[in-house]
């Protein structure tokens, strides 16, 4: 088995190509990569020799670089994107060219080459806000940010190439992920860092802004599950049903880390906050 993973030097990637190394040794991993901000080679530093896996310095959103991972691969798992909402308000244009165009590279390629499956990672972020209950695969989308969505247009560009060309595609769009490997600017690992270091931890607002929240290892588990067994032209949403607030969240890293809660700062809401 060959596989594709994009991505694969960033936080989830990474920790989806240790979980498949682990229990498939002797699968071929290529794993293309841009190494922007997000993607650290040191994620993967002990796996980086092996013989097969094999590591692309590339983008996404050139056709000679998609078609160079993708010919030599029978599987797909993609995931690699711009991921940071305040970063997508700040600056809309590389969610837009990297998440959109990055997606459809990747998806003509597949096409041409007539691969075997293809994964796309999604968010729960593409559903919007809600107030009551949870969202189901079949709601509708509804993004409330940049980032969001521009994975939803991806999202829409996937189902479009299963339905018009029929490349075998399925869809996950998991909740927030936390855990190793993750880049210091999402709530959980940046309110760790700022606490060890007695710095403010910013909260949003007054801190009630719900989310579901989900180990990675546990995603890369349902990731591969879906790309194992999942159904054509499907879409899977992932989490755990453990819901809590930011502020619940905030509170628990203090007590854990015995940090006082003085630490907290709030600052004005985000905008457009889900």
């Amino acid at each position: 088995m060959r596989i594709l993973v994009t991505g694969g030097l960033g936080f989830i990637g990474s920790n989806f190509i240790r979980y498949m190394f682990e229990k498939y040794p002797d699968i071929h991993i290529t794993n293309l990569d841009l190494m922007t901000y997000a993607g650290n080679p040191n994620n993967l530093l002990d796996i980086k020799s092996k013989p097969n896996y094999k590591f692309i310095h590339g983008d996404i959103r050139k056709k000679n670089d998609v078609d160079k991972a993708v010919k030599d691969c029978d599987i797909v798992i993609h995931f690699a994107s711009e991921s940071h909402v305040d970063r997508s308000i700040e600056g809309p244009e590389v969610f837009v060219t990297t998440d959109v165009l990055g997606t459809y590279q990747i998806l003509d390629s597949a096409r041409r080459y007539d691969i075997d499956k293809h994964i796309q990672i999604s968010t729960d972020e593409v559903y919007g806000s809600i107030k009551k209950g949870s969202f189901n695969e079949e709601d509708r989308l509804n993004p409330s940010s940049p980032y969001s969505a521009s994975k939803a247009s991806a999202d829409l560009l996937c189902l479009s190439y299963y339905k018009t060309y029929g490349v075998p595609l399925s869809l996950t769009r998991s909740s927030n992920n936390f855990g190793a490997y993750q880049y210091p600017e999402k709530l959980i690992p940046l309110f760790i860092t700022n606490a060890l270091c007695n710095g403010p931890l910013t909260l949003y607002g007054d801190g009630k802004n719900v989310r579901d929240w989900l180990h990675v290892l546990d995603n890369c588990s349902a990731i591969e599950t879906v790309f194992r067994d999942g159904k054509l032209g499907e879409i899977y949403n992932i989490s755990t049903g453990d819901e809590k607030t930011n502020i619940e969240i905030t509170n628990l890293i203090l007590q854990f880390l015995n940090k006082p809660t003085s630490l907290i700062q709030p600052v004005k809401d985000r905008l457009g906050h889900d």
